[in-house]
C-alpha cells in the first residue's frame, strides 16, 4: 500500500484528493496537512468525505516517512516545500506551477528567481499522453495547470505532423479554476449570469502552453490565449484555432481525425469525438474529450476539447501521475465519476 501525503489538504484540489487516496485500492491518504483546520478530523471540515483522520501541521519529518507527497500549495509557496521533501527522499508530486517552467523563466512568468534549478531540471512535465514513461521514473512531477491540459491534449497531434504558424486558444471555464479563497471576481452576485475574459494578455499558463507545444514541434509555436469565467462549478473547454503555415496543405476530416485516434491509441483517458464535447461529457472524470475539425474556408484546423479541471487538469492527474509512478495500472482509482 503507498503511503501518501497530501499538503495543503483543504482546498479544493487538495481535498478531491485525499477523497481520491481513500477509495484508491493501492494507496491511502496517511499525513494530510492543514494550515487552517489542525486537530479537526476530514469528515467535520467535509462531511461528505467519510474520513476519520485528523489534520496535521505540517512536519518534514511526518511527511519523510511517506512514498509520496501531494505538494497543494500555491505557486511560489510550494518550491521550498518540495525541495525539503525531495532532499529527504520522498517522492513528489507537485501541483503548484513551481516546477513546469526552465528556471530561467520564473521571473518573467512568476516574479521570482528559482532558488533550486537542479530540482526544476529533474522535474518532469506531468501530462501522461506525451511523458507516461519519464514519468514512471520521476522523483518530481509538475502536474500540468488546467488550461494547458485541455489546449495541449488538442493540439500536440498536430505538432510534428503540420506546420502551424500560430495557435489561438479560447477557454471558457468553471468557477472552481480560481481556488477556494475568494475575491470580488468570484463572488456568486458577480459571476451569476453574467460571462467575461480576464488576463487576456500574458496569463501565466501560457508559458506552458509555449514551451510544450513548441518542444513538439520543434520550432516555436506563437499562442495566443484567453480565459473567460463560465457562471459554473467546474469544468473547461477550450476551442483551439491552429493555422498552418503558408502553403501546408490542410488535410480532410477524416485524415484528421485518424491522425487523433492513432497518435492517442492506448491512452486510457482520451477520446476523440466527431462532434464537440460539453463539459456535462467529462464533469467529475478524469478524460478529456477532443474533437477535431477543419474549416477550410477559413484555412484553419479547429480543436475543441473538454475536460473537468478539478479532476483531469488536477487531482486526477495527479493521481494518474502516481500510478504511473509506482508500476500500478493507469487508470486504478480513476475510474468512473470523482
Amino acid at each position: 500500500m503507498i503511503k501518501a501525503a497530501v499538503i495543503g489538504a483543504t482546498g479544493f484540489t487538495g481535498a478531491l484528493l485525499a477523497r481520491m487516496l481513500q477509495a484508491h485500492p493501492e494507496a491511502q491518504p496517511a499525513v494530510l496537512t492543514s494550515s487552517s483546520f489542525v486537530g479537526r478530523r476530514v469528515h467535520e471540515v467535509f462531511p461528505e468525505i467519510r474520513h476519520e483522520a485528523e489534520y496535521v501541521a505540517y512536519e518534514p519529518s511526518i511527511v519523510s516517512e511517506m512514498d509520496v507527497a501531494f505538494v497543494c500549495y500555491p505557486h511560489t509557496q510550494a518550491h521550498p516545500v518540495v525541495a525539503e521533501l525531495r532532499d529527504r527522499g520522498v517522492r513528489v508530486v507537485d501541483l503548484s506551477a513551481d516546477f513546469r517552467l526552465p528556471a530561467e523563466d520564473y521571473p518573467e512568468w512568476y516574479g521570482f528567481q528559482h532558488p533550486r534549478p537542479d530540482l526544476v531540471q529533474e522535474a518532469v512535465y506531468g501530462l501522461p499522453e506525451r511523458y507516461q514513461e519519464e514519468i514512471r521514473a520521476a522523483n518530481i512531477v509538475a502536474n500540468p495547470g488546467c488550461f494547458p491540459t485541455g489546449m495541449l491534449l488538442a493540439v500536440l497531434p498536430l505538432a510534428g505532423w503540420l506546420e502551424l504558424d500560430l495557435v489561438v486558444v479560447d477557454s471558457k471555464s468553471g468557477v472552481s479554476g480560481a481556488g477556494k479563497t475568494p475575491s470580488s471576481k468570484t463572488h456568486f452576485s458577480t459571476v451569476h449570469d453574467n460571462f467575461r475574459s480576464y488576463t487576456e494578455i500574458g496569463h501565466r499558463h501560457a508559458a506552458e502552453m509555449i514551451g510544450e507545444l513548441s518542444r513538439a514541434a520543434g520550432h516555436k509555436v506563437p499562442i495566443s490565449f484567453t480565459p473567460h469565467l463560465l457562471p459554473v462549478d467546474r469544468g473547461i473547454l477550450s476551442t483551439v484555432y491552429c493555422r498552418p503555415s503558408a502553403g501546408t496543405k490542410i488535410p480532410d476530416e477524416a485524415a484528421l481525425r485518424a491522425r487523433y485516434e492513432d497518435f492517442y491509441q492506448g491512452k486510457p483517458f482520451l477520446e476523440v469525438r466527431e462532434h464537440a464535447p460539453a463539459l456535462s461529457e467529462v464533469q467529475y472524470t478524469n478524460y478529456c474529450r477532443v474533437a477535431p475539425l477543419v474549416d477550410r474556408q477559413a484555412g484553419l484546423i479547429k480543436v475543441v476539447s473538454a475536460i473537468d479541471n478539478l479532476v483531469k487538469g488536477a487531482s486526477g492527474q495527479a493521481v494518474q501521475n502516481m500510478n504511473l509512478m509506482f508500476g500500478l495500472a493507469e487508470t486504478l482509482g480513476l475510474e468512473g465519476r470523482q
